[in-house]
């Protein structure tokens, strides 16, 4: 068994900064893409940010030069640092990781519960 836990949401006022966590738990061999998605009210979900086990990461273009992902492949953690944060970006954000457990013969999808970021203008 593997669980996600996110946290780090909340509200903050436009131009302010946010750091998201999610950690994986469980039954875990290996971990390959660590992911940021967000969907706001009435859209479809979108990538935010996305990170390979290899090392390369990729951005919306709406959030380049803004937002940091990192990850932590020791400790199954995968970070969203958040800065010069706008009102588009209020969503609900969700962690994605491909993991390899040791109790399956191939990798999977884990999706975080999510976690609210709210930017008020």
């Amino acid at each position: 068994q593997v669980q996600l836990a996110e946290s780090g949401g909340g509200l903050v006022q436009a131009g302010g900064s946010l750091r998201l966590s999610c950690a994986a738990s469980g039954s875990i061999f290996s971990t390959d893409a660590m992911d940021w998605y967000r969907q706001a009210p009435g859209k479809q979900r979108e990538l935010v940010a996305g990170s390979t086990s290899g090392g390369s990461t990729k951005y919306a273009d709406s959030v380049k030069g803004r937002f940091t992902i990192s990850r932590d492949d020791a400790t199954n953690t995968v970070y969203l640092q958040m800065h010069s944060l706008k009102p588009e970006d209020t969503g609900s954000y969700y962690c994605h990781l491909y993991i390899y457990s040791t109790d399956a013969f191939k990798g999977r999808d884990y999706w975080g519960q999510g976690t609210q970021v709210t930017v008020s203008s």
